[in-house]
């Protein structure tokens, strides 16, 4: 392993189990089951810098989620991709646009705490250029269908997440996990003002290809009043079986979410 992931990681594990927390914010990578607040009725962006073996590309989505009431959200994503492969040159545009659903199934709450699972599914279209190289999309319609688990305290969030994603044309489907930790490093107080650390796991799983990748995803997360939240994350690798010359480096991400409704 690189210094910088042993680096990362041991920094992150040792916040994780030292500080004294007291309040709580979305995950960075990994779904929640919290409809509420600066994950729903608003606007989350985030720029995406992914480092391969043999490209490098940059992806800006615009999600827009809507809460219809305090158990379903609806929205969308639109992300603008630039793909740069070595050796050929760059091509940037729309990517493949995305429509999603949530709905809250299960919510226990407590004293300073609430344990949900909401279902979710997601339609990926089609929208990228397909006539030109590098291609911008998959090309073929995705239906993500999963569950989201989250238990959150004022103290520590543990998330949860699993889904399969049925792909058109011929092409593999993939299961998908996630796993999240979450911890606050400052006393709640509102109106809100947190500083969040995550260590999150992220996984892919290539069905009929039998190849699998996982990542580890320390990040940082700062929320400023009810309105606004930043945050940013680097994947690393922990495995990758995957053919030579695809592999990934890291993939780092700078966002924000404001809240608007």
């Amino acid at each position: 392993m690189k210094p910088t992931f042993w680096g990362i990681f041991l920094l992150a594990i040792f916040i994780l189990r030292t500080v004294k927390m007291q309040a709580q914010g979305p995950p960075i990578y990994t779904g929640t089951p919290i409809l509420l607040g600066l994950d729903g009725g608003g606007i989350r962006t985030f720029g995406k810098y992914i480092s391969k073996e043999n490209a490098t590309a940059h992806v800006q989505p615009i999600a827009i989620p809507y809460n219809f009431t305090a158990k379903l959200q609806v929205g969308t994503i639109v992300p603008f991709v630039r793909k740069s492969p070595d050796g050929l040159g760059a091509n940037s545009g729309l990517g493949d646009v995305v429509a999603f659903a949530k709905y809250l199934l299960f919510q226990k709450d407590g004293s300073g705490k609430t344990f949900r699972v909401m279902a979710r599914v997601k339609e990926t279209f089609p929208t990228a250029k397909k006539d030109e190289m590098p291609a911008l999309g998959s090309g073929a319609y995705q239906t993500d269908v999963g569950l989201v688990g989250g238990y959150v305290s004022t103290k520590i969030g543990l998330y949860g997440e699993v889904g399969y994603n049925f792909t058109s044309d011929n092409l593999p489907d993939n299961l998908i996990y996630n796993l999240a930790v979450g911890l606050p490093l400052l006393p709640q107080q509102y109106p809100p003002k947190q500083l969040n650390v995550f260590l999150e796991f992220t996984g892919n799983h290539v069905t009929s290809q039998k190849q699998n990748t996982l990542f580890i995803a320390p990040g940082i997360q700062a929320i400023l009043g009810r309105r606004l939240l930043f945050e940013s994350g680097i994947q690393l690798p922990l495995t990758q079986d995957v053919p030579d010359g695809q592999k990934t480096n890291f993939i780092f991400l700078l966002g924000t979410r404001v809240l608007i409704f």
